[in-house]
C-alpha cells in the first residue's frame, strides 16, 4: 500500500482532488456507461448527498453505495470506500491544508482516502503537552470543520515523544463536557 503526497492549499483544491480520486476509485462503474468522469452537475449531487447527517450517519454513508442518477436517465452506483478490499482505495497524504470558517486554520497533516479527509494529525514540538494539540483540534472543530472535513474519523496527536489516537471530535467533546477531562486515549504508541 502506497500513499501519494498531494499538495492541497485550500478547500477548492480539496474538492477538485476528491472528484478526481472518486473518479479513479469508480473507474469501472463509470466505464460501464462509457465514461471516465462525473459531470459537474453529478459531482454537485454527490456533494449535496454527503452534506447532511450526524457523524455516525456520515460514517455509514462512506460504507454504502450512492445511487447517482445521471442526466441521461441512467444510474451509477458510486462507492466512497472499499471496506472489503481496503488496499483497493486511493491513499493520499497532504500537509498544511488551509480552511476558512469563522477562523482561518491550517491543519498539520491530513490523510485522505479516495480524496476524503478521514484522518487528521496534529503535531506539536517535542515535550509540549498532548492536551495542547487536543485543544487545538477542539478549536478547529468549533471554527473551521465543515464540508468534507466533517468526514474525519480519527485524530492523531503527537508531541514527538508520545503519539496518541483519539476518537472523532464529537465523541471527544461529549466526553470532555460530561467528565471535565480529556477522553481516554484509544491507543498510545511507545
Amino acid at each position: 500500500m502506497d500513499y501519494e503526497y498531494v499538495q492541497i492549499a485550500e478547500e477548492k483544491n480539496l474538492q477538485a482532488n476528491f472528484k478526481q480520486q472518486l473518479e479513479i476509485h469508480n473507474r469501472k462503474r463509470l466505464a460501464e456507461h462509457g465514461r471516465t468522469e462525473f459531470t459537474e452537475e453529478e459531482f454537485d449531487k454527490i456533494l449535496i448527498y454527503l452534506e447532511g447527517g450526524t457523524r455516525f450517519e456520515k460514517a455509514k454513508k462512506l460504507r454504502e453505495f450512492y445511487p447517482l442518477d445521471t442526466a441521461d436517465g441512467k444510474r451509477i452506483w458510486v462507492e466512497f470506500l472499499d471496506c472489503q478490499q481496503w488496499c483497493q482505495n486511493e491513499f493520499q497524504v497532504s500537509n498544511q491544508i488551509t480552511v476558512e470558517g469563522r477562523k482561518k486554520c491550517r491543519y498539520d497533516v491530513t490523510i485522505l482516502i479516495n480524496g476524503l479527509p478521514l484522518v487528521q494529525i496534529e503535531l506539536k514540538r517535542r515535550g509540549v503537552e498532548l492536551k495542547q494539540a487536543y485543544n487545538q483540534i477542539q478549536r478547529y472543530h468549533k471554527t473551521s470543520f465543515h464540508g468534507l472535513f466533517d468526514y474525519i474519523q480519527l485524530f492523531v496527536i503527537s508531541n514527538g515523544v508520545k503519539p496518541a489516537t483519539l476518537p472523532t471530535i464529537r465523541t471527544a467533546v461529549t466526553s470532555l463536557h460530561s467528565t471535565g477531562r480529556m477522553p481516554p486515549i484509544i491507543r498510545s504508541m511507545n
